[in-house]
Parts: structure tokens; C-alpha cells; sequence
């Protein structure tokens, strides 16, 4: 029996947030205000966070929705399976890595985090609002990845047709000239999901 029986099919996203609509779009008006407004972190570092937190949780759905994401707004996929196995060797820019170390012991043991992960952090140069920001991705994908595996979605956008992934990155790009900025992506979701206020 599937985790939610009154859905029809393979369990999807989109069928789920249809199915329980209520905090749909102040959870995807916080998406698009964590990974598309201003801050120190382009675009495409959030998207690569992003991504990178759903591969330590093994979620396969959100780790293959935002490697396309990513692409999107400049970053090569041959870089994630690099990262995946061995963040210190990967081709990731030496100035990401102590953020995204931080991020990692952040999703995989949260309780042993203790001031001195930060120092790499400052030490690369980062602010505060870098850090910060980088916090509430991690924490964001970490939710994100519990709400897919709990409503049973395997599904691999990785593995689509070639028309579906340009569609994707299309819907995730339109990046302005700001890389530190982007469109409001997610939102645009809820429209194209049928998802209103009035849900």
C-alpha cells in the first residue's frame, strides 16, 4: 500500500503538495527567498548546497532536482559525482569547501556541531549571512528530503527525457545579470501545480 493511498500513481511531489495544499506557498515563498533574493552566496552555490545536503541524505528525488537546478545557473553535473565521494578532492571551488564541510557534519551528526566548524568558514573568507544562509539551506533540504522520503517519492529527475530536463532548468533558470539573484523559481511552482491562496 502506498504511504498515502488517496493519490493516484506514482507518488510525486506535485501530487502530494495538490493533495495537502495548505502550507504549500509560504514553504515555496521561503524556497524562493532563501535560494533565488540577494546574499553572498550566488545562485547557484545555494543550488549546489542544495543538492549536495539531498546526496549526503541519499535523497534521491531532491539530490537529482537540484544538481539540474544547478545546472541551470552554471554548474557542470560531472562535479557532483566528484563531490559525493570525496568533498576534500572534488573539483568544488576551495573557497565552497569549508561551507559545504559545515553543512555536511550539519545533516549527518547535528548535535556534535560546536563553534570551531565556523572558523574554516570565516577563514575562506565568508561572512555571516554566507554562514547563515548556508545554515538554512542545509536546514531547508533536510526538511525538503524528509517530506519526500516520507511521502514515498523515489523518483530520479536525472533520469528523465532529454525534453524534460531542458524543461526543468528552464523553469529553474532566468537568472538575471545578478548571480547573487534569480528569479522566484519556486512560486512559480504553486501556479503550475494549480496550487492557490484560496487552498
Amino acid at each position: 500500500m502506498p504511504v498515502f493511498p488517496s493519490i493516484e500513481g506514482a507518488p510525486a511531489l506535485d501530487k502530494v503538495f495538490r493533495r495537502f495544499p495548505h502550507t504549500v506557498l509560504p514553504l515555496l515563498e521561503y524556497h524562493d527567498r532563501l535560494l533565488r533574493d540577494p546574499s553572498p552566496l550566488t545562485v547557484a552555490e545555494r543550488e549546489l548546497i542544495a543538492a549536495y545536503v539531498s546526496g549526503v541524505n541519499s535523497c534521491t528525488y531532491c539530490h537529482g532536482a537540484h544538481i539540474i537546478a544547478a545546472r541551470a545557473f552554471g554548474i557542470s553535473q560531472d562535479l557532483f559525482e566528484g563531490l559525493m565521494a570525496d568533498l576534500e578532492t572534488s573539483a568544488v571551488d576551495e573557497k565552497l569547501k569549508p561551507i559545504l564541510a559545515y553543512v555536511g557534519k550539519l545533516t549527518r551528526t547535528p548535535s556534535l556541531m560546536t563553534d570551531a566548524d565556523a572558523v574554516p568558514v570565516y577563514a575562506a573568507g565568508w561572512d555571516e549571512q554566507a554562514l547563515f544562509d548556508a545554515i538554512s539551506v542545509c536546514a531547508l533540504f533536510n526538511f525538503m528530503n524528509r517530506i519526500v522520503e516520507g511521502s514515498g517519492i523515489k523518483a530520479n529527475p536525472l533520469a528523465a527525457d532529454q525534453a524534460e530536463l531542458d524543461a526543468r532548468m528552464a523553469r529553474m533558470g532566468g537568472a538575471t545579470n545578478d548571480p547573487h539573484r534569480g528569479e522566484r523559481s519556486y512560486t512559480r511552482l504553486a501556479a503550475m501545480w494549480g496550487i492557490s491562496d484560496a487552498d
